[in-house]
């Protein structure tokens, strides 16, 4: 018996073999770049329901929460600067014409357009992504699979002997070439009890593509039920998961809640610091000009014969080193104006003026509360507090978790199936041809080291979240006496700063007459003018820290509240405690602290 290879048969099924692959991949790709922008509008829509059923318990969280990049803010409608003052010398040619910034309108595009405030809401946004995931785990979880394939192979032909003519004949011939596919259609299911319920549907397909021309089919229907008894069974464990991630989705919203605060005071406080760059600049080129007409004055008298060339000297050399303090200050307030524009998310290269008027809208104001008070109401509604008080529950939480991990695994199951015998057609499973089992899964549990590690490591966690949450009553205890030493510091020093203004203010002009009577002496001159230089930029700083000390006081105390325009609604003395505002924040109910 002789076999040959039909070579035509066996090309096209190699053609057949190289093109079907492409053309599958092709028609994938399309179909996957088609649907791309669905999925993420899709992702978009359920992270954001996930945030807004969880706003509610999150005080002063943003009603409408996006990470959507804002546009540009517009600044063509704000007010323009004018001529630049002569305090700013050459440098204020940058000036002219550039937009005058308030505070309200800085910290609103802080929030529209700062690199850090949008990765503070992409990292909220992760945490969302999370939490979707984990819920998803919870659902009928679908699945469908296939393959197919066209196998080709060489034509074989049996040759025999004719018993007549005794010459070879064809006796039959052999075609392997196929066309065979598999698919299979299930669903998975974790019940809250801890079983795992799973279903499918299974079919198989073969035919000839020559030769013998039948088609068989074949499929299956079957289900699997898997029941944990001791290891791993009940609610609490089972639903551990999703508990700790739905609660650190609520940890990651306080703590996007309390970025908001910081960041609008640090933004206060650069902005305020500026202007105060900018008043140091004012003072010390007035300096400057008083250092001046002081040196032309002495030379005129010098010219006369009247003072002595050291005593010129000396003021000549005070000129030199005021105008050194005016470059020096001048500079300082460019380099914090290009620091504020990075913080804003707006180009150093952009022109912008900072209205000088917020600095002369700021007073000293007294909060007019206790320290104890404000400790009473900062363990009230502190956010972050919530979070370490929650965290401890959950190191509780998991310590009869891990001690579950410790027993052994037993496990119930239950399988069954119909199915049917390969025919011709596309036959469904047949409900007398099936099979079941029900039985037992032991794993006696006699290597454990794992989960005996895991549960020392739990109730060594639990003893940390504990101290944590004693420190972070602590901290909020030093955070709120350090804000109302560091207020009435400031609120001193403001009240030496400015009686030292007007003693200065006396000194200078008392000295200028003296020294024009040539009564006076050039150093008690220029330190006179030492002095007032100091004590106006101490005035200015003095304000300027009192403002933000302020802001913090209210911030650690957990009652500055920001708007989602990046502003903050003005505070005044609380006349009561606010209540805690509890939330729920997932299927398990909160574990009572010790």
């Amino acid at each position: 018996m002789t076999i040959s290879p039909s070579k035509g048969t066996h090309s096209r099924g190699i053609l057949a073999l190289r093109v079907c692959p492409v053309a599958l991949a092709l028609l994938a790709g399309a179909s996957v770049g088609c649907s791309t922008e669905q999925l993420r509008k899709s992702t978009d829509r359920e992270t954001g329901k996930i945030l807004s059923q969880k706003t509610p318990g999150v005080p002063n969280m943003d009603r409408s929460f996006s990470i959507d990049a804002n546009r540009a803010v517009d600044l063509s409608d704000l007010p323009r600067a004018g001529a630049p003052p002569d305090f700013l010398g050459t440098e204020g040619a940058s000036e002219l014409g550039a937009p005058v910034l308030s505070l309200l309108k800085a910290l609103e595009i802080g929030v529209r357009q700062s690199r850090e405030y949008q990765l503070q809401k992409e990292q909220l946004y992760l945490e969302a992504l999370d939490l979707s995931l984990v819920r998803h785990r919870y659902t009928p979880i679908f699945s469908g699979t296939g393959n197919g394939a066209l196998r080709g192979s060489t034509s074989r032909q049996v040759i025999g002997i004719d018993p007549v003519t005794q010459e070879p004949i064809t006796v039959a011939r052999i075609d392997s070439n196929l066309v065979e596919g598999h698919a299979r259609f299930g669903v998975s299911w974790l019940l809250a009890t801890g079983a795992r319920l799973s279903a499918s549907f299974t079919t198989d397909f073969l035919r000839y593509v020559s030769g013998d021309p039948r088609a068989l089919t074949s499929s299956q229907l079957g289900a699997n039920l898997s029941q944990p008894l001791l290891r791993g069974a009940g609610f609490r464990v089972t639903m551990e998961l999703l508990t700790q991630a739905e609660r650190s989705l609520l940890y990651a919203m306080r703590d996007f809640v309390q970025f908001k605060k910081d960041f609008a005071v640090r933004l206060a406080g650069e902005f305020y610091a500026v202007l105060q760059f900018r008043d140091q600049v004012h003072n010390t080129f007035l300096d400057l000009q008083r250092s001046r007409e002081n040196a032309r004055r002495e030379k005129a008298f010098a010219d006369e014969g009247q003072r002595a060339l050291a005593s010129l000297d000396q003021l000549t050399q005070a000129e030199l080193n005021a105008e050194t303090r005016w470059l020096s200050a001048l500079r300082a307030y460019r380099e914090g104006l290009d620091r504020f524009k990075i913080a804003l998310g707006l180009p150093v290269g952009d022109s912008i003026v900072l209205a000088e008027q917020e600095l002369a809208n700021l007073t000293i104001q007294d909060p007019g509360i206790s320290v104890d008070e404000a400790v009473t109401i900062a363990e009230s509604i502190r956010l972050d507090l919530q979070n370490s008080r929650q965290r401890l529950e959950d190191a509780m939480r998991r310590v009869p978790i891990a001690k579950n991990a410790l027993l052994p695994q037993i496990d119930a199951s239950a399988r069954g199936n119909f199915s049917n015998n390969a025919r011709r057609g596309f036959p469904l499973p047949d409900p007398n041809i099936y099979a079941y089992s029900l039985g037992f899964d032991v794993d006696l549990g006699l290597d454990r080291t794992a989960e005996r590690n895991g549960f020392r490591r739990a109730l060594i966690e639990e003893a940390r979240a504990k101290r944590a949450y004693a420190l972070a009553i602590d901290q909020i205890k030093l955070d709120v006496a350090t804000d109302t030493r560091g207020l009435e510091q400031a609120r001193r020093n403001f009240e030496i700063a400015e009686l030292g203004v007007t003693l200065g203010a006396r000194r200078v002009e008392e000295q200028q007459l003296r020294q024009q009577l040539a009564r006076g002496t050039t150093r008690d001159l220029l330190d006179a003018q030492a002095d007032l230089v100091n004590a106006q930029n101490a005035r200015t700083a003095a304000l300027v820290t009192h403002t933000i000390a302020r802001l913090r006081y209210w911030r650690d105390m957990g009652i500055l509240n920001i708007g989602e325009a990046g502003m903050w609604d003005e505070v005044s003395r609380p006349n009561s405690v606010p209540p805690s505002l509890p939330a729920a924040i997932g299927p398990n109910p909160p574990t009572p602290l010790p």
